[in-house]
């Protein structure tokens, strides 16, 4: 086992990249930086990153601001539940803790949107507690070296990879561990064709010397997905245009979007010049354009989408529900990526 710290320890001395949130042992900005980048890739992250920061300074900056904001801020990253998750835990530590970060892992974990990884690697980097963190990373690091063949999201596989994780950190520096072993996985240990012949782990390593290497971790089938078919309809009313809040609890809970309706089958060109969504009542219009469709995959659902163009006169008016915008204002609000690559496609953004 001291072989196996030291080698990786001794590779991530080496290998290290230089990232902007391993320059501070703020727990606000490692905070931030996690959640983003379960959200993306480090080269996206980072633009992200220094956005929030630049914006949002503290914790109470972000606690004090508009959710739209954050939301904007946000816009690109998908899970947006993560971002309205960070500004009621923003809100939170400014309010209960009075804006200073809690330093327990147990008060971390408890505070909104934060699970067991994320919470140990702020109170391990921050705090020096140690206390492993397991991400996808780290799971395909143990689950090759050491053999494990219980799927990491099992209630099984779970417990195994506590236990070794839980054994394996060292109790001086649990953060630095932390970070090697998930920058391990991210650069040299990698999902597919990993450069074992240079690994400093490959003399014992279970999966390399088994020939292993593609079947560890284990994965579990992917839950079945269903299609969506989303028609939004980018109204143009003189020098005005018309968006909606989301609101329940679908995707995007409240991003803005154009009116939309949704069908349970894709329409046809003939189908879609035929509709009349209620919102519409009896007014003259005349449709521009129809996009082409956009193929947009979440993890339990596709959607397939096109953008209606419409052009109406200046007296034109929906309900309360719709909010009647400028269209050279249309960028300040956040909407789902989705949408943004829509209106960029069609040239309104």
């Amino acid at each position: 086992m001291t072989d196996f710290l030291q080698a990786i320890h001794k590779w991530y001395n080496q290998n290290l990249r230089d990232l902007p949130w391993r320059e501070t042992s703020d727990p606000y900005k490692i905070w931030i930086s996690e959640i983003i980048l379960q959200q993306t890739r480090v080269a996206q992250g980072i633009s992200y990153y220094h956005r929030f920061i630049e914006r949002f300074p503290t914790v109470t900056d972000l606690a004090e601001a508009e959710e739209d904001e954050v939301l904007k801020l946000w816009q690109g990253l998908g899970y947006y539940s993560r971002a309205r998750n960070l500004h009621v835990a923003a809100q939170t530590i400014s309010g209960k803790y009075g804006g200073e970060f809690p330093k327990s892992y147990t008060e971390i974990r408890d505070l909104k949107g934060i699970g067991p990884y994320t919470a140990a690697a702020i109170a391990s980097i921050a705090f020096g507690l140690p206390y492993p963190a397991l991400d996808g990373n780290v799971y395909r690091v143990l689950a090759r070296y050491f053999g494990i063949f219980a799927p990491p999201n099992s209630g099984e596989g779970k417990k195994k990879f506590l236990k070794i994780a839980e054994e394996i950190i060292p109790a001086e520096n649990p953060g630095f561990h932390n970070q090697a072993m998930m920058e391990f996985g991210a650069l040299q240990c990698i999902p597919l064709s990993p450069d074992c012949p240079n690994c400093p782990l490959i003399a014992s390593c279970y999966a390399a010397g088994h020939q292993k290497v593609t079947q560890l971790p284990v994965k579990t089938p992917k839950t079945s997905q269903r299609n969506r078919y989303f028609y939004y309809y980018y109204i143009e009313s003189g020098k005005d245009t018309w968006l909606e809040k989301r609101t329940g609890k679908d995707i995007w809970e409240n991003l803005y979007q154009f009116p939309l309706v949704e069908t349970k089958q894709e329409l046809s060109d003939e189908e879609i010049a035929g509709l009349r969504p209620s919102f519409m009542k009896n007014d003259t219009i005349n449709i521009k354009a129809v996009s082409a469709q956009k193929k947009h995959i979440l993890s339990h659902q596709i959607i397939f989408a096109r953008l209606i163009h419409l052009e109406t006169d200046g007296n034109f008016k929906l309900n309360n529900h719709f909010i009647k915008v400028p269209q050279k204002d249309i960028h300040t609000f956040a909407v789902p990526r989705l949408v943004e690559k829509l209106m960029e496609e069609t040239g309104i953004f």
